[in-house]
């Protein structure tokens, strides 16, 4: 059972203000290694500043996060992504004028070592770490079907190819935990038929735990083994997709039915 493991995410009583304006509050909450979570709500429910809690973006104002049992609360956004979060975000934020290769190696910056005049004068260690990157990369863009198009223009990529572009970049830094920011926003059926397919094959093959924001509920109950439903920034429930379907709370704050 999951609950004899240790959690790759451990959120205790997490909370953050802004001025006077409480955002988010008491949330606690726990992923497991290899499961797929939900995290939903109404629009400004506090969904994206959990993300941007969990990352550092934002500092919170009380609570506690651990990654695998390690506390992040003096780690940066870039000591969060090392120890092993990697998000990706409901508006694409890829280097659109970049190759779709350059873009995937940019997720490698926690693996290169060569100094900055190394890589003027083209040294033999800038030299071995770029090819390393190169086939690193190459391997990861064969994983979802985009090596072909390695040396095109990101920005030129159809817009579900972007997505996939984008988790593939999210998982070059190696993570534990992938977060995912709305990731069907503007898909039409058939490519969020396929986002879930992918969402399952990361998890599976990159054996990580993956927690997702999303609005479209096929994809949320098709998809997570558990998920916490926010609403105006607390948790207003939280269980498998049959419990919280059946929840007559969130039946009445969000699914509406």
């Amino acid at each position: 059972m999951a609950e004899n493991r240790t959690p790759v995410l451990k959120v205790t009583d997490l909370g953050i203000d802004f001025g006077g304006l409480t955002a988010v509050n008491d949330l606690c909450m726990e992923v497991y290694p290899e499961e797929i979570c939900g995290l939903i709500g109404p629009n400004g429910a506090g969904k994206t500043t959990v993300f941007n809690m969990l990352t550092k973006v934002y500092q919170p104002s009380r609570g506690t996060i651990e990654l695998c049992g390690q506390s992040t609360e003096k780690m940066s956004t870039i000591d969060v992504n090392r120890a092993g979060i990697a998000r990706t975000f409901q508006n694409i934020r890829l280097f659109m004028n970049m190759s779709v290769l350059d873009n995937v190696k940019t997720g490698f910056h926690n693996d290169i070592s060569y100094s900055f005049i190394e890589s003027v004068l083209r040294l033999p260690r800038f030299a071995k770490q770029e090819k390393e990157a190169d086939q690193k990369a190459l391997e990861l863009l064969k994983i979802f079907d985009l090596d072909s198009k390695a040396d095109l223009i990101a920005g030129n990529l159809p817009y579900g190819e972007q997505r996939r572009l984008e988790i593939a970049r999210a998982l070059a830094t190696n993570p534990k935990l992938l977060l995912l920011d709305e990731p069907a926003a503007g898909m039409n059926p058939q490519e969020t038929e396929d986002l879930m397919k992918t969402i399952r094959f990361v998890r599976d093959h990159f054996k990580i735990a993956v927690l997702l924001i999303e609005h479209d509920m096929k994809l949320v109950m098709g998809i997570c083994e558990r998920i916490t439903v926010l609403n105006f920034g607390m948790m207003l429930a939280q269980g498998t997709p049959e419990e919280i379907q059946s929840d007559p709370e969130v039946v009445k704050a969000y699914l509406g039915e």
